[in-house]
């Protein structure tokens, strides 16, 4: 596999990560589909708030399958405006600038954040090792650089 062919899977993967959350146009998200996108001992951290939640992919994704399929969080989607990607070997990380909207409780929303994704090469291809975010709120903004 060349640079390149890893950057595309590595594109292709990031891409698959984020349409996981979409409900948009009455779609029913199906979250189970991240083991698939991982090796089983990921790590996933939001940093949204002050201090660190640290889930486990199950963790992760049970909390937010509901939310997403109960009817609290609806027309959801989160999209990647924005991504670098360094490869070394076998790890790569990127970095990613996303935006992010939906109607929560019958409110609408928009927001955006900074997405860091660590990846390892795997005898099946590259997978998500680890996901670490922070949305923007007061005291953050995401950098003009990486938008």
């Amino acid at each position: 596999m060349t640079g390149a062919d890893d950057r595309h899977a590595i594109d292709a993967l990031v891409d698959a990560f984020f349409r996981l959350f979409s409900n948009r146009d009455g779609a029913t998200p199906s979250l189970q589909a991240i083991f698939d996108l991982c090796i089983p001992q990921a790590v996933i951290c939001k940093c949204a708030g002050s201090a660190p939640e640290v889930m486990s992919l199950q963790s992760f994704i049970a909390p937010r399958q509901e939310l997403l399929t109960s009817g609290t969080l609806i027309d959801f989607a989160e999209v990647e405006t924005a991504g670098e990607t360094r490869v070394f070997g076998s790890i790569a990380q990127r970095v990613s600038t996303y935006t992010k909207a939906g109607v929560l409780d019958g409110a609408p929303f928009h927001g955006r954040g900074v997405k860091l994704f660590q990846f390892v090469k795997t005898p099946h291809g590259w997978r998500i090792s680890a996901v670490a975010w922070d949305d923007e709120r007061d005291g953050f903004t995401v950098p003009d650089a990486l938008r």
